[in-house]
């Protein structure tokens, strides 16, 4: 059975920083594209970053480009996001996703991690 769980997610005041991670279980995603999406109350889930295999080419949402980092460790199947810089209008539910389509959906999903960052 195929898994994402994310982890890392909590309180912090603007300007603070977080790290989510997202473990991957029941079968390798070495070889996929991982990413990140966030949903905030009252509005659709929407992309953040994402990651190719092999970890050299990222995407970023205009949003969080320069503050935000994604990164992947294959031999721990685990996907990270560094949040730096962090505004209130960032306070979402944050998903890792894994195995991108070429229609542009994602094949799994993971249960979401809450991120609130106060004023």
């Amino acid at each position: 059975q195929v898994q994402l769980v994310e982890s890392g997610g909590g309180l912090v005041q603007a300007g603070g920083s977080l790290r989510l991670s997202c473990a991957a279980s029941g079968r390798t995603f070495s070889s996929t594209v991982m990413g990140w999406f966030r949903q905030a109350p009252g509005k659709e889930r929407e992309f953040v970053a994402a990651i190719s295999w092999s970890g050299v080419n990222t995407y970023y949402a205009d949003s969080v480009k320069g503050r935000f980092t994604i990164s992947r460790d294959n031999a721990k199947n685990t996907v990270y996001l560094q949040m730096n810089s962090l505004k209130p209008e960032d306070t979402a539910v944050y998903f890792c996703a894994a195995d991108k389509l070429e229609s542009g959906d994602w094949v799994y999903w993971g249960q979401g991690t809450q991120v609130t960052v106060s004023s």
